[in-house]
């Protein structure tokens, strides 16, 4: 934890005459030696969305998660105002306690039940399951006024599981509103959205706070939280180092805040294109009419350069993903690595071809939370003669290079023998990076390599994937988030419905356009 210093302080504005619905203060949470969360005051009044920051680790999770029930505070106190506008201490430990105290939470992974109808997720658990039938007149009337006032459609008679995502996000939301919440936590609410939908999601929450709803609104995206956000609360190693207003902020400013020091500019430099790493001539994965298939894609990546996929999650790119991994194979087509046809299902054939898996899911994917650092830095590489020799691990070399390696990719962690599951999620992906990275890859399959990691560890994903790509790999970034596929890609493909669209060069592409054509707009149309 870092030494407690004063936080900046917000000055006094036309906010603070509006009531007080939550007050936190002096809020400290301990798991062992680790301090989560250290005496932190917070107060939101009623219509206003301030603005939740800070690094992976920071305490921005403990926090919420306090507040939401799933933790109790070790000291101090929580107080959430009642319907009659008088503050009550908050029971802790407790996430029906804290609904019925009017906090709502929407998280970045959907809570949803796919195979219930918009509407039966929205009451699910407000009536028994067996009612959900009868007599819903009064529920559909009050979801129906709720829609009107909040702006959010819907379809509410089809199972979520086949609405889009952005939809998906506006169920959750109508949940939390059904239960009459005075107070709503969004975590990272535009993480999978389109412009379009995250253009209007803002517009939606400026609706609701306008009607006295207190919002705390958790991103990486920084020039989202200055355009939408009233006042920016920044966390740094569990304790809170600023509260300010956003008026008057800048990104740069925020990110300095957020991680203690200067965050140096991405530099992209023009690179010398290789030859072709990755060739797909009319290749189908996955059966027709499955979910995440791919279909008839043509693609060339070569060598030097970033081609960047975008997409909204399901509509293909995993199948992609696979195909490239050598986890699945193509229902027809060619697929070619590196001169080479890739027919066979053998992730290890590709990766002693020279490919380089950074997975979506490094929790699932990427890594296994019961092995040591070290032991999940040779996952890929154990039966070399580097790591084994006469069928023994040669434990003492491998774990002095995953010493090194914690000191190349400021890898923070007890030693290569602590447990990965112990880590972060940024520095779990520095331990994946360092892997594939290591081998130096000719074709690096880098699919969602940032998601949820802090500004921190985003810059330093990028520089290290910028450098690949400087030394010869052809890198295939898989990602939903625009800023990111345009500040790394030389060209950018867009994939809806498991259909791909040729690559297009950056240069005078417009977000706009991309984002229509994530939606299912074709570029014609668009132009």
């Amino acid at each position: 934890m870092i030494a407690p210093t004063a936080p900046d302080q917000p000055d006094r504005t036309p906010h603070e005459t509006r009531p007080l619905v939550l007050s936190l203060a002096g809020v400290t949470k301990r798991f062992g030696n680790l301090v989560a969360n250290y005496a932190i005051d917070l107060d939101v009044r009623a219509g206003e969305i301030v603005a939740l920051l800070g690094e992976n680790g920071a305490g921005k999770t403990t926090l919420m998660s306090i507040l939401f029930g799933h933790y109790v505070a070790d000291e101090g106190t929580v107080h959430i105002a009642d319907a009659a506008g008088r503050l009550a201490p908050l029971p802790g430990g407790s996430a029906e306690a804290a609904l019925d105290a009017g906090i709502g939470m929407v998280h970045q992974h959907f809570t949803l039940a796919e195979n219930l109808t918009g509407f039966e997720n929205i009451v699910l658990g407000t009536v028994p399951l067996w009612r959900l039938g009868f007599g819903t007149a009064a529920a559909r009337a009050k979801v129906a006024r709720l829609m009107k006032e909040s702006g959010l459609e819907a379809d509410l008679d089809v199972p979520v599981g086949r609405l889009s995502v952005g939809e998906q996000q506006r169920i959750e939301i109508l949940k939390a509103l059904y239960r009459d919440v005075r107070v709503l936590i969004l975590d990272e609410p535009t993480a999978v959205l389109t412009p379009q939908e995250a253009d209007s999601l803002s517009a939606t929450v400026k609706t609701l706070a306008g009607k006295g709803l207190a919002v705390i609104f958790i991103s990486h995206k920084l020039h989202e939280v200055l355009a939408l956000c009233e006042r920016v609360v920044v966390l740094r190693g569990g304790a809170k180092v600023a509260d300010r207003p956003a008026a008057g902020a800048d990104r740069a400013m925020l990110a300095e805040l957020m991680v203690g020091r200067e965050i140096p500019a991405r530099e992209r430099t023009p690179s010398t294109l290789g030859a072709p790493v990755l060739r797909l001539v009319g290749v189908a994965v996955g059966a027709p009419g499955e979910r995440d298939r791919l279909e008839t894609a043509d693609l060339e990546l070569r060598g030097g350069e970033i081609i960047g996929i975008a997409g909204v999650s399901g509509n293909g790119q995993g199948s992609l993903a696979a195909l490239v991994a050598g986890l699945k194979a193509a229902r027809s087509g060619i697929c070619e690595i590196a001169g080479y046809p890739a027919t066979r299902t053998d992730p290890m054939t590709r990766i002693k071809a020279g490919v380089g898996r950074i997975p979506e899911d490094r929790h699932r994917d990427g890594t296994i939370g019961a092995l040591s650092v070290a032991e999940n830095h040779v996952l890929e590489t154990v039966g070399s003669s580097e790591n084994q020799r006469h069928g023994l691990l040669r434990r003492t070399a491998i774990r002095a290079r995953a010493a090194q390696a914690i000191r190349d990719y400021d890898i923070r962690c007890p030693g290569p023998d602590a447990p990965i599951r112990a880590l972060s999620g940024g520095n779990m992906q520095k331990v994946v990076l360092a892997r594939v990275l290591e081998r130096a890859p000719r074709l690096i399959l880098a699919h969602q390599p940032t998601r949820g990691l802090d500004i921190g560890a985003t810059t330093d994903v990028h520089r290290r994937l910028l450098a690949a790509r400087g030394r010869g790999a052809g890198i295939l970034l898989i990602s939903e988030d625009l800023d990111e596929l345009f500040a790394l890609s030389d060209r950018i493909a867009v994939i809806h419905a498991g259909h791909l669209s040729p690559a297009m060069e950056v240069a005078g592409l417009d977000v706009r356009i991309v984002g229509l054509m994530m939606a299912g707009h074709t570029a014609e149309e668009d132009a």
